[in-house]
């Protein structure tokens, strides 16, 4: 099948970093347009007119957004391909969701109160930060990984987000390993995997982004 699939991301989004590991563990080819979140390119608002955000998911001309409901789209499209990214049980892909859902609507508005904001607030969102991954050490358990032996929905959902985090304890002055040392467990089994190793920015890059970021807008 002459098969057009296309990306357009930002390198140092974790919302697109799900969806380079996902296209990865399918072994899917595609072609990586990245973006200028300052500039944003004709295409990307073309695609993505309601959001105007990366990614944009782009299947033979037709746009998906959202990275969760992209990473469903590329389970259900290419089920025939290892492995399934979301749980063959109602209950269990109905959990897997819970939890992404979650981890958007709660992880990254508290960690942007870390680097974004100052004082009060940047204190809050060190507690917040810390008290979701706490709660989600608690879901994985004893676990390998969120859904069980194998990389999944869950894990590819909050990976990307180690790679701020050492933009998170820099700026925010604490340690993640200190306080949720299994959570930094799973980050090195996750790395194992070349699917996630390969798709994941350095931190220092994403910290020295922030750093830039900060700067640009009268922050830092």
């Amino acid at each position: 099948m002459g098969e057009e699939v296309k990306l357009l991301d930002f390198w140092g989004s974790m919302f697109g970093m799900r969806i380079r590991i996902a296209l990865a563990e399918k072994g899917v080819s595609y072609e990586y347009v990245e973006q200028d979140l300052r500039n944003k390119s004709h295409l990307l608002l073309q695609m993505n007119p309601i959001h105007k955000k990366v990614p944009v998911f782009i299947h033979n001309g037709k746009p998906i957004c959202e990275s969760y409901i992209i990473l469903q789209y590329i389970d259900e499209v290419w089920k025939d391909k290892a492995p399934n990214l979301l749980p063959l049980h109602p209950y269990d892909r109905a959990q897997a969701k819970f939890w992404v859902d979650f981890i958007d609507k709660k992880l990254y508005d508290g960690a942007k109160k870390i680097w974004a904001g100052k004082g009060e607030e940047r204190e809050k969102g060190k507690k917040e930060v810390i008290e979701i991954l706490k709660q989600l050490e608690q879901v994985l358990g004893d676990k390998t990984y969120f859904g069980g032996e194998s990389l999944g929905f869950v894990d590819i959902g909050l990976i990307g987000y180690y790679t701020w985090f050492y933009t998170y304890e820099t700026i925010g002055n604490f340690s993640i390993e200190s306080e949720c040392p299994k959570i930094m467990c799973w980050v090195k089994r996750c790395m194992q995997n070349e699917s996630v190793a390969k798709s994941l920015p350095e931190p220092k890059n994403v910290y020295e982004f922030v750093v830039q970021w900060k700067k640009s807008f009268g922050l830092d």
